[in-house]
């Protein structure tokens, strides 16, 4: 078309109509980023280590995996000092935590998990991991008491402390030689040694202190039976997990499934961050 053919009214007017159109179909078309960006955020993973442990060595596979994935993560220390202050100490990070939330607890941290989470509508799903899911009024002593297998009372050594009122306490830790047939068999020996090393004890009044409020009652869960468990009995784990209604998976693992199998306890917890939230 020439500068002059162009330049007529007719032909000037639709040229302006179409660029006109073509940048309002452009303006309304959402961009790559914009598609991006209204997708739904994922729930916060909240993962409590048990007794003997800490966070950064029971759940680095499951936090590497979980962040892989796009799911924020947060692995606080459990302060082992009790039932009651270990609750309410978790209770505090929770109220933390913008969002939903998904609460993972292994082994001890199954209680504490089961205590405070109890009336926090944040809280979308419990995961519980070779744990103690206690119900209200019970103590885990009680518990690990109802299935024979467990070997983890002979492999303690107590040790008195003194507590902050003057009274004294008495930390549980696991024997060095005692650490790996009974806790973590299926983990590299060079593992367990840095385990038995580094591992915070936690209080005797653990096993004694009573569950004030058990969240399964009205929150869903999701359960991991470690089935080659020296420490909680696998009959024990079904027993409560089936009582709490969870969703139930079987690996064959030692106590520490999340240290030896991070894949299958991952995919439990985006399981649970599927289906709730």
């Amino acid at each position: 078309m020439s500068l002059r053919s162009w330049l007529r009214p007719s032909a000037f007017t639709a040229a302006v109509a179409t660029l006109v159109t073509a940048a309002a179909l452009l303006a309304a078309a959402p961009s790559a980023d914009a598609t991006v960006g209204t997708s739904k955020p994922k729930p916060t993973v909240v993962l409590v280590h048990g007794g003997f442990a800490d966070g950064s060595t029971s759940w680095r596979g499951v936090v590497d995996k979980l962040q892989k994935r796009g799911y924020p993560v947060i692995a606080p220390a459990n302060p082992l000092r009790g039932l009651p202050s270990d609750s309410a100490y978790l209770d505090s990070v929770l109220h933390s935590v913008s969002g939903p939330i998904i609460l993972v607890g292994h082994s001890y941290g199954g209680a504490v998990i089961t205590n405070a989470a109890a009336g926090n509508p944040a809280v979308k799903a419990l995961v519980y991991i070779a744990a103690f899911v206690p119900d209200t009024g019970e103590a885990l002593g009680e518990l690990i008491s109802l299935y024979p297998g467990s070997e983890i009372q002979a492999a303690l050594t107590p040790v008195p402390y003194p507590a902050a009122d003057g009274t004294t306490g008495t930390d549980l830790y696991l024997q060095a030689d005692k650490l790996r047939p009974v806790f973590a068999a299926d983990v590299p020996e060079s593992t367990t040694r840095i385990m038995a090393a580094t591992q915070r004890p936690f209080s005797a009044s653990s096993f004694t202190d009573r569950t004030q409020a058990a969240a399964w009652h009205t929150i869903p869960s999701w359960g991991l039976v470690a089935t080659d468990d020296k420490a909680i009995p696998p009959a024990l784990q079904h027993y409560e997990y089936g009582r709490a209604g969870s969703h139930v998976v079987e690996v064959a693992a030692s106590h520490v499934a999340m240290i030896s199998h991070p894949d299958v306890v991952s995919d439990l917890i985006v399981q649970a961050a599927d289906v709730t939230t």
